[in-house]
């Protein structure tokens, strides 16, 4: 089968290696179609993504098909059912290191719920947190909006971690599709006032689109002006970038008592500029997802896909065939890309 590798850093090409072979306990998925992770994917190719130092490796975490075969002990997968969320997590003697895998002709699914209730559900048993998102999504959801749906239930099952609810009032740093995503899910979800930041007025003008009530520069955030008259209002500011300037740039803004909430990966060792925030605030590091969080969501999203009120042709700028693989990645370098699909 074919599967997207990255050889060494820097480079990237299809491979052909072997059909996985499933276990009792696993579904085998054929993919239908896989989205880019603008930053996690080019970190990977680049030789930048943090604790990953071992290549070749297969690449991919973002993926969306339909189950071919089940083993004997799965019962929350059946054939003819989509799912999404499906990896690789050891190609054996292949030569290959798994960097998720998800790129594949074929993936693997694991049930995790059967694999919790019979005690085999940790990682000494060879379990990944992620296996609890692999999961199967209602028969109206599209390949489309499935695979964004990986973005999109990430994003969603943050909003408990954020201490996000109704009517709060905040502003998004970074307009990338995790930013957007905050903006489209927080209008569904009930937020108040959503404010987004970026520095290309093209961008801000997407992020309208998708609803932000208002759109600004960092420059225009900084000034004096626009600090005073914010007058510590949100009552939440959120990095959807994962840098600590970022996060310094907002604390202004933040009210007592608020929440100032960062995701992504940040380097080892931040540095906050405390005299520029209030005296009590939290901070929400969330540089990994909360799988139960994550899960649960895909609930929620599936409601809004069927209502009409969420759509993957809001965030999808670009599409290629698999073997097109070096051209969507040079498309996403130019920054060209808000999210691109690729199909097997």
């Amino acid at each position: 089968m074919k599967t997207v590798i990255v050889p060494a850093p820097g480079k990237i090409e299809i491979r052909q290696v072997e059909t996985p072979v499933i276990n009792a306990y696993q579904a085998l998925v054929k993919t239908e179609m896989v989205a880019l992770c603008n930053a996690t994917d080019s970190k990977l190719i680049a030789g930048k993504f943090p604790g990953v130092d071992t290549y070749p490796l297969a690449l991919g975490h973002e993926n969306a098909g339909i189950v071919v075969a089940v083993g004997e002990k799965v019962r929350n997968f059946k054939v003819g059912d989509r799912a999404i969320g499906g990896l690789i997590s050891d190609f054996g003697a292949q030569g290959v290191d798994s960097g998720w895998g998800g790129f594949s002709e074929y993936v693997v699914v694991n049930d995790f719920e059967v694999l919790k209730e019979e005690g085999l559900a940790t990682p000494e048993q060879g379990c990944w947190d992620s296996f609890e998102i692999q999961n199967t999504v209602p028969s109206h959801v599209q390949p489309e909006e499935a695979v964004i749906s990986c973005t999109w239930r990430e994003v969603l099952g943050a909003f408990k971690d954020f201490n996000l609810t109704p009517g709060k009032k905040v502003i998004v740093v970074g307009s990338g599709p995790v930013g957007l995503s905050f903006v489209k899910l927080g209008k569904l979800f009930g937020l108040g006032q959503i404010d987004i930041v970026d520095m290309l007025p093209a961008k801000l003008e997407v992020a309208r689109r998708m609803g932000a009530d208002n759109g600004y520069t960092p420059a225009e955030i900084s000034t004096p002006e626009f600090i005073a008259a914010a007058n510590r209002s949100y009552d939440a500011v959120i990095d959807a970038v994962g840098l600590d300037v970022v996060v310094n740039s907002v604390l202004p803004l933040v009210k007592m008592g608020g929440d100032v909430c960062v995701y992504g990966v940040m380097t080892k060792n931040p540095t906050f500029d405390l005299s520029k925030a209030p005296y009590n605030f939290d901070l929400h590091m969330h540089q990994w997802p909360t799988r139960s969080e994550e899960k649960a969501a895909m609930t929620t999203l599936a409601q809004w896909i069927e209502e009409g009120r969420l759509s993957a042709s809001d965030f999808i700028t670009h599409r290629f065939a698999i073997e097109e693989i070096e051209e969507a990645f040079a498309a996403v370098k130019r920054g060209e890309v808000l999210k691109c699909v690729l199909t097997f």
